[in-house]
């Protein structure tokens, strides 16, 4: 493919969508952020992130997945670089490449709703880098996404809604074809529709037969495959839905990826060549530089990998998420379950089934994790969390296929209720769901300056909004220190501390060396006090000690 035909922000969205459907083979979306989401629990540093950005922009992807899910709230909770910024570096380094985002709907980047117009103030922020925008709702609840929709149609960026998909006798080719026609009568016809595979569930066959009844009854339709390959398999579901009509695969970097987020880009492209299938405009030696770099920086996360290897096909039991499934073994461990892990896993089985066979990806994942592993604990449905009570309320939508049974509503609803009033009742006076009331945002923005100390801009906000004692705590953090994404990975990670007279040297983003002296480092009482020389610049650092540290 000549350059001049290639996808690029520059294009408008209409172009774009022409290019898919026009032209022969198949596309590929890098989602860097679900590899770090789902392997490496969103602690993938911008240093490797900018390090091998011109090798992926030379590659030729569709997009590239950098934003969204619970990798901005990791961002800030853990001190590692504003959400926005990261857009704005990614975007300089990679200026020929589509940037996506994956949102949930009405839960926008957090884990709860939130109101309609805290939802479109922060889409407008984020249509300011996003090219490309993945939405999806865990009940399939279409008018839970209707204003991420409208919202990112008014900014003229590419709307991807999600079709989630599961399991069981429930989940037909019918049920997903109706909702495809429920998302078009909203959207019109000019989207991606998005099919999110998000457990790596179903054969390869069903896969296809999926995409083939979705083509045959919408023809004209774009399709994208999200998968996971929990079980090992998504290398052959990638297969069959590009052979029934998709247009999209998103795949990891082969020196990157692992067991729970995307299968690799260069398997897949091998595998369809040999059944007559291109990606056009893909380029193979930036592909393999990329991962030849990355399998060196891999070392670094490798702290945050799941201890627990190997693939996983009993997923197709429980069903949990990619990035859930990977850290359930270490959630059961802490928690001192991991000798009763199958049991827990057995009733993550029994619970989906109980309340209708859901999608279970955030916040359902969640849900179900947390159900199930007290359920094991206190007995079943005995100690019910107020998620799941919202759950079964239809709080976050209603239920797709069928209601939790009468005892699980009785048992759940009145647990804990002073008032003697009986689930029924309860239901059909509080339940339904109930959009958040719009806040004052201006006056959040008030709050904010004066918890913060300085003026606030609206992309500020808009994290202050969805999560606002981390946002704070965030801002407040650089104040004091700067920008430590500057920091490369081998430093930001490193234990054990410095010893005095140590140097340490590294480049920013603009090619410019940085030296860190490490002077001294002494206790006071229960403080810590670092003296270095940062950039020749004389600095002392003083760090209070929490009590159960001074103790020791």
């Amino acid at each position: 493919m000549s350059k001049t035909n290639l996808i690029t922000p520059k294009m408008s969205s209409e172009d774009i969508l022409g290019i898919l459907r026009e032209t022969p083979g198949y596309f590929l979306t890098n989602n860097e952020r679900d590899v770090s989401q789902s392997d490496f629990k969103n602690r993938i540093l911008p240093q490797t992130t900018l390090k091998v950005a011109p090798y992926r922009d030379e590659t030729g992807y569709f997009a590239f997945e950098i934003s969204g899910g619970a990798s901005i709230h990791v961002d800030i909770l853990k001190k590692q670089i504003d959400p926005f910024e990261k857009l704005r570096l990614v975007r300089r380094a990679m200026p020929n490449t589509l940037l996506q985002t994956v949102c949930r709907g009405a839960n926008l980047f957090g884990y709860r709703h939130y109101p309609k117009n805290v939802i479109r103030f922060t889409v407008r922020q984020f249509t300011k880098y996003i090219d490309v925008w993945r939405v999806y709702d865990f009940l399939n609840h279409v008018p839970n996404m209707i204003p991420v929709f409208e919202e990112v149609k008014k900014a003229k960026k590419i709307l991807m809604p999600c079709i989630c998909f599961s399991t069981g006798p429930e989940h037909t080719d019918e049920f997903y074809v109706k909702k495809v026609g429920e998302i078009l009568d909203v959207t019109g016809k000019d989207i991606i529709l998005g099919i999110k595979n998000h457990s790596g569930l179903g054969s390869p066959k069903r896969i296809g037969q999926l995409v083939h009844s979705i083509v045959k009854a919408y023809p004209d339709l774009i399709i994208q495959y999200h998968g996971h390959n929990t079980d090992g398999n998504d290398l052959g579901r990638m297969c069959e839905a590009v052979m029934a009509g998709a247009k999209i695969c998103e795949v990891s970097d082969h020196g990157f990826g692992g067991v729970y987020s995307q299968a690799p880009a260069l398997t897949l492209i091998q595998v369809l060549n040999d059944y007559g299938y291109k990606a056009p405009g893909i380029k193979i030696q930036p592909l393999l530089d990329c991962s030849d770099i990355l399998r060196r920086e891999r070392r670094y996360y490798e702290q945050f990998e799941s201890p627990f290897k190997g693939f996983d096909p009993t997923v197709r039991r429980h069903k949990m998420t990619g990035g859930a499934a990977g850290s359930s073994f270490e959630q059961a461990e802490k928690i001192g379950l991991l000798d009763r892990f199958h049991e827990i896993f057995d009733e993550i089985a029994k619970v989906l089934k109980e309340l209708g066979n859901f999608w279970a990806t955030t916040p359902g994942s969640q849900i179900l994790w947390t159900t199930a592993v007290s359920n094991v604990l206190h007995g079943r449905y005995e100690r019910p969390s107020d998620d799941l009570k919202n759950l079964i309320l239809g709080r976050y939508g209603p239920f797709p296929f069928y209601d939790p049974q009468e005892w699980i509503c009785q048992k759940v609803l009145e647990y804990q209720r002073t008032d003697r009033k009986k689930w029924h009742d309860i239901i059909a006076t509080e339940g339904g769901l109930r959009t958040p009331k719009d806040v004052d945002i201006e006056a959040k923005r008030s709050q904010f300056e004066k918890e913060l100390g300085e003026v606030v801009d609206d992309e500020k906000l808009c994290l202050y909004l969805q999560y606002p004692y981390d946002t704070l705590s965030y801002f407040r953090f650089t104040k004091e220190y700067g920008k430590t994404w500057l920091l490369p990975p081998d430093v930001w990670f490193r234990k054990g501390g410095f010893k005095e007279g140590e140097c340490i040297s590294f480049q920013d983003y603009e090619g410019k060396t940085h030296k860190i002296e490490f002077i001294s480092t002494r206790r006071e009482g229960n403080k810590v006090l670092t003296s270095l020389l940062v950039d020749h610049n004389f600095q002392t650092f003083t760090t209070e000690l929490r009590d159960n540290l001074v103790s020791r």
